[in-house]
């Protein structure tokens, strides 16, 4: 199970990294230089990331549940990783990925700055959900090592 957990909150920490780097690094800069997030220009390709890292992660949180499924108190924090990461991953299937796409799909000068600009201050407010998914799987694994 620690092994498991270990590596849980290694993919978590790599999440949390990938958030403050796009927030950082990405989304300061793409409403000023939209070919920035414009693959087809040379930008970068954000699912090339997030889609490996959220998959490694969601595997990886379930076997975690699994293995602790007996153990509350590894248990208990896991299912708050589970259900922030789920709320956070469902409020970006609905909302921020098919704009994401759409802003891809556009050719650079054609993007709205003002939308960019929209985007990126509401998608910050995932942070918060990815701060409580790391702290929730940091806690499991904190539990987990203390017995």
């Amino acid at each position: 199970m620690d092994a498991i957990l270990v590596l849980t909150a290694l993919v978590a920490a790599c999440t949390l990294g990938g958030g403050l780097y796009e927030f950082i690094v990405v989304d300061a800069v793409w409403p000023d230089r939209p070919d920035i997030v414009s693959p087809r220009h040379g930008g970068l390709s954000r699912k090339r990331f997030w889609i490996v890292i959220h998959v490694a992660f969601e595997l990886l949180l379930v076997a975690s549940l699994v293995t602790a499924w007996s153990t509350p108190e590894v248990r208990n924090p896991l299912l708050i990783a589970l259900a922030s990461h789920g709320a956070m991953r469902i409020w970006s299937a609905l909302d921020f990925i098919p704009k994401a796409l759409a802003f891809e799909r556009m050719e650079p000068q054609e993007i709205p700055r003002e939308a960019a600009r929209r985007w990126v201050s509401r998608s910050k407010l995932r942070f918060p959900l990815d701060l409580i998914t790391m702290a929730a799987v940091a806690a499991a694994l904190a539990a987990a090592l203390a017995r």
